[in-house]
């Protein structure tokens, strides 16, 4: 060992705990945003997209979804046979009735070739406007790849991987931006993006963006996370649950609702996804006890209800504007009929026999437990829903924060890292750590609330104090 390498040692021994620690959470803030950065930009570029997709549709889609009103709406039943002669071979899956005057119904229908087209239907004269691929349109794209990356169930994962360690990025970032020694407005609070230093220009536009940005980007993590396959799902199935006497006397199958939310499609609710889908009672005419008044009058015992039907009803029971009707998928399927508003206290999900029009199941608002009602309201705002115009410019402002945190980590490292060398240069990994407290107790509470992420930090350390600062050449390349 060099006499320099021996002083180094001596003086990493003399440092001080706080420093130590210190340089331990820059390391891990180092190699989480190395991971993160180009996640959290495609996630973030792709969700601006998605964010305005009312405003988008309406202009890539002006001619199909929108119609000159007139007096006398065709029957439901009508508007739906013009697609199915029209599209002979594909099978009508949901429909969406016009949600305003000047506004074309959507038939959705399943194509042989595995496509999923809207149809889009004049509600007055029965004319089809035109079709939109539901898998492949911009909109669609975007948040395809914004919930897996356009690779399946191993993108999902790696998204929820991302968002978990941007949780992390979000708090080790908070400790390194909190003055260790005297509070100053300059560089803390006001970022110096007059300065000719560029490391002084990158570094305080990065650390003060991130402070004001930090509440905005922890929603926006927060609130995306139910959606996710493995932390979304359990958490659903411990936090969504309904009364039991919701069922007494009605046929339930092993299927859940959450399934027509397939290919990134939203159809229903994330609060109802763990509900069980009831089943049609094939003789057409049996009274289930508790659903009294919930019939469509007039129909003959046997005989199956239509489209017609079973929108009068959910207009009947109060369900906004923009609900739509899923169709059966078999002689025992139910219709659902389902309205995902921008105001959540608003959501109404039915499950109806097709056969004898009874409600078999009425979920809403105030069926939902606590966690349910929160993680719908924080749906509502993530996408830019809930009060409007002012909900799209404060998510897109968060969106940005990502972005512009994401894009000045990046040059940040390259303007500190060895010239040809094709190092890393990571933060150096301080010596003889003791003070193991406070690590151990963030990796046990992150590992018990979010699994992915604790697995994957206890991987990462690991890695770092047993793999890299043991071998000189990859110590070398990652240090």
């Amino acid at each position: 060992m060099s006499k320099f390498d021996t002083a180094l040692n001596a003086s990493q021994i003399a440092e001080p705990p706080s420093n130590r620690f210190y340089r331990t959470v820059w390391r891990w803030h180092f190699y989480a945003g190395l991971f993160v950065i180009p996640l959290m930009l495609i996630l973030s570029i792709t969700g601006i997209i998605y964010l305005f997709k009312p405003q988008l549709d309406a202009a890539m889609y002006h001619q199909q979804m929108f119609v000159q009103p007139a007096d006398v709406v065709i029957p439901y039943t009508q508007q739906v046979a013009v697609v199915e002669q029209t599209y002979p071979d594909a099978k009508v899956t949901k429909f969406t009735p016009s949600v305003a005057s000047n506004r074309s119904a959507e038939v959705a229908i399943a194509t042989k070739d595995e496509r999923t087209l809207a149809v889009f239907v004049n509600p007055y004269t029965g004319k089809i406007l035109g079709e939109r691929d539901e898998n492949n349109n911009l909109q669609a794209i975007a948040r395809k790849i914004h919930g897996e990356l356009m690779i399946g169930k191993l993108g999902d994962y790696l998204v929820e991987l991302a968002s978990c360690w941007g949780l992390v990025l979000l708090i080790s970032g908070l400790y390194l931006w909190f003055p260790r020694h005297k509070l100053t407005f300059l560089g803390t609070l006001i970022p110096r993006v007059w300065s000719r230093n560029k490391r002084v220009f990158w570094r305080d536009l990065h650390a003060v963006s991130g402070f004001y940005g930090v509440l905005l980007i922890g929603f926006l993590i927060l609130s995306g996370l139910p959606w996710t396959g493995f932390w979304g799902d359990t958490f659903a199935r411990l936090s969504s649950h309904y009364p039991a006497q919701m069922w007494d006397n009605v046929p339930k199958s092993t299927a859940l609702t959450g399934l027509l939310n397939q290919q990134g499609n939203q159809v229903v609710p994330w609060a109802v996804e763990q509900l069980p889908m009831p089943k049609s009672s094939t003789s057409g005419h049996e009274h289930h006890s508790g659903n009294k008044e919930t019939s469509i009058k007039g129909i003959p015992a046997g005989k199956s209800v239509n489209l017609d039907d079973i929108v009068s009803l959910a207009k009947a029971k109060g369900a906004p504007a923009g609900f739509s009707v899923s169709f059966p998928e078999s002689a025992t399927g139910v219709y659902t009929v389902s309205a995902f508003p921008n105001n959540p206290a608003q959501e109404v999900t039915l499950h109806i026999d097709r056969y004898s029009g009874k409600v078999l199941a009425d979920v809403r608002w105030q069926d939902y437990g606590l966690i349910p009602k929160a993680v719908e309201m924080g749906t509502s705002i993530h996408m830019g829903k809930y009060f409007g115009w002012s909900n799209q410019l404060l998510m897109l402002i968060a969106a940005l924060i990502v972005i512009l945190l994401s894009v000045s980590g990046a040059v940040m490292w390259w303007q500190r890292r060895p010239k040809k060398t094709g190092w890393l240069n990571a933060p150096p990994m301080p010596a003889h750590v003791q003070q193991w407290n406070v690590p151990v107790a963030i990796i046990a509470v992150l590992g018990i609330a979010f699994p992915l992420v604790g697995l994957s930090l206890v991987i990462v350390l690991l890695l770092d104090y047993l793999v890299l600062a043991r071998i000189p050449v990859l110590k070398r390349i990652f240090s």
